[in-house]
């Protein structure tokens, strides 16, 4: 069995169009949850671009799967990777990693011209729309709440060049590796 979302930058992404609050999470720019939306985008005009999209997206996946390989090896030990499970094969929509001072870390990327993304900036439990809907215990999620802080997504996608993978690679093992040893971040 599958499920497959037809997002804009999902795998199988349907063609861009401009949606409304009420029909992506009630999410304002900042991803913040206002209210409670749906998910729904598909039209005729989206369900025909699919169908033709459809016969490529087991090469994007394996393309997808070969640059978190790259990833995994490259940054092992690094950063906290994506969990892999082996009884099935993950199709890498995001390369999210964890790493400390994620913030200072995605600005030091940027200045070397490697764009990260941060897709979830607020955990569904603080999201306004959902706040008063999910039961907590008194200390609420702090596992969560910690995790969130340091998550960022890499670039990861079919048609990104082998180079510009290895790119990230270098740059976050000089980045990360200098502040283990001491010496600061580059």
């Amino acid at each position: 069995m599958a499920a497959l979302s037809l997002y804009p930058t999902k795998n199988l992404g349907a063609v861009g169009e401009q949606v409304h609050r009420l029909r992506q999470y009630g999410w304002d720019a900042e991803r913040r949850s206002l209210f409670a939306g749906i998910n729904s985008r598909l039209d005729e005009l989206q369900a025909a671009i699919l169908r033709l999209r459809l016969a490529a997206l087991e090469d994007g996946n394996a393309a997808r799967r070969r640059i978190a390989d790259l990833y995994d090896a490259g940054l092992d030990g690094i950063v906290v990777p994506p969990r892999r499970d082996h009884r099935s094969a993950h199709v890498f929509h995001q390369y999210v990693v964890e790493v400390e001072e994620r913030d200072r870390v995605r600005d030091a990327l940027a200045a070397r011209g490697i764009a990260t993304a941060i897709h979830y900036p607020v955990p569904i439990h603080r999201q306004p729309a959902y706040a008063d809907r999910i039961p907590l215990a008194p200390g609420g999620l702090p596992v969560t709440d910690a995790v969130c802080a340091r998550i960022m997504s890499l670039p990861i996608y079919p048609e990104l060049p082998v180079h510009s993978a290895n790119q990230v690679v270098q740059a976050l093992c000089e980045l990360l590796s200098n502040e283990r040893a001491g010496t600061g971040p580059q």
